[in-house]
């Protein structure tokens, strides 16, 4: 096994771990969640689907056979983590509000960067493909 294999899955399983409950809630919609929503001025039938692709994106990530597939779970997760942050800080929300997002970026950027390195080593194939230089 290769020495960024741990690596990969720890972060890997901790990202998931720690995003299934905003998606459940996302989909669920307790008071709170409607309240914070309607601070940041989003859609609840937003919210709702947001939570469905979290779900499908925590699948994605998972799951080892759709590579392709895993590329846009990683890049969907960023582009959700990094908007909550931006919209609670247009909205004026908290600190804490505005940072956690980010905070979740790192256990998926470390998930990210030892994903290629883990398929390496193991021989996995990823969608990835090296950049043909012009001669």
């Amino acid at each position: 096994m290769s020495r960024n294999k741990p690596v990969f899955l720890i972060a890997t399983a901790l990202f998931c771990v720690a995003i299934l409950p905003s998606a459940v809630m996302n989909i669920v919609q307790p008071d709170f969640v409607v309240d914070a929503m309607t601070l940041i001025q989003m859609p609840m039938a937003a919210i709702a689907l947001v939570g469905v692709w979290k779900l499908l994106g925590v699948v994605a990530l998972i799951q080892p056979w759709f590579p392709r597939i895993t590329e846009w779970a990683y890049a969907g997760f960023f582009f959700d983590l990094t908007g909550a942050a931006f919209l609670h800080l247009a909205a004026s929300d908290t600190t804490v509000s505005v940072v956690s997002p980010l905070v979740f970026l790192i256990p998926l950027a470390v998930s990210y960067g030892m994903r290629s390195r883990a398929d390496e080593a193991t021989g996995t194939s990823s969608s990835r493909q090296p950049v043909a230089t012009p001669a």
